[in-house]
């Protein structure tokens, strides 16, 4: 297990670079899919209908209960590319600043966002790594003052979506390869680095880097980073609690008032 504290730690002066540390966006430092958040707000400028929305709902509701999984991020990336067909770039990047005002920004898990702002704080560069489109990822980056947001690219012409993929849809390995070329790039020494991720499928990111930290686990990436010794953190416990507790208070509270309007009724 890493046991450096981003908020303390010293990088190494030993001429291997600069350090950075890389996150996941869904259920990393947002809670649910991006992709539906953006396929919600398209929803609502009609480019598209009622079913799809529906459609994605129903992956966002899956993605929340059991964590990502491969097949849904497929068939999420099929289903987009057809709808954001020869929809104008510049849209999107508008709509970007819209979702992050109204659905992303409340779905902040803050401790994540915490943990970013340590690593800044310490002169590190902090970089989002996703399958989001990359305009929705520079949106919550910039908003987050991170260094930048690495994210899949749709091919463009004219202005206007084309619906193939400029770039591989950035998931499991390809995020690595993204963070190797961006480390070769800019200097950044990867074994002196972090990844954070909730992800099973994130494993090749976080391996990539010296100290792997999750959040919000899967049960197999759980699995997997007890037997690694990596550390892991899960924000979602109090949240949960918390939503039970509403929940159940709504439930004593409906049958209370059908309680008593049974007496009303009935006179008593």
């Amino acid at each position: 297990m890493s046991s450096i504290d981003p908020i303390s730690a010293t990088d190494p002066a030993n001429g291997t670079g600069g350090v950075a540390a890389f996150f996941d966006v869904d259920n990393t430092l947002v809670r649910g899919a991006s992709a539906y958040l953006l396929a919600r707000k398209l929803h609502e400028r009609k480019y598209f209908h009622l079913r799809e929305i529906m459609w994605f709902a129903v992956k966002q509701l899956r993605f929340i209960a059991r964590g990502e999984h491969l097949g849904d991020i497929q068939a999420i990336r099929d289903r987009a590319l057809m709808l954001v067909k020869g929809i104008p770039v510049a849209d999107i990047e508008r709509i970007g600043e819209e979702i992050y005002d109204e659905y992303i920004a409340p779905k902040l898990w803050q401790g994540t966002v915490a943990i970013a702002n340590q690593h800044r704080a310490v002169g590190r560069e902090v970089w989002l790594v996703t399958a989001t489109p990359v305009e929705v990822a520079n949106v919550i980056a910039s908003r987050l003052n991170l260094s930048g947001a690495l994210g899949t690219v749709v091919d463009r012409e004219d202005g206007l979506y084309t619906g193939t993929l400029a770039t591989p849809i950035l998931h499991a390995a390809e995020k690595a390869q993204a963070v190797r070329e961006l480390a070769k790039n800019r200097g950044i020494s990867l074994i002196n680095s972090w990844a954070y991720s909730d992800s099973y499928n994130d494993v090749p990111l976080l391996e990539a880097v010296g100290h792997p930290v999750c959040i919000n686990p899967d049960a197999r990436l759980r699995a997997y980073a007890k037997r690694r010794g990596w550390q892991v953190y899960d924000f979602r416990r109090g949240q949960r609690a918390a939503k039970l507790s509403l929940k159940l208070a709504g439930v004593i509270g409906f049958l209370w008032a059908l309680k008593r309007s049974f007496k009303d009724r009935s006179g008593l």
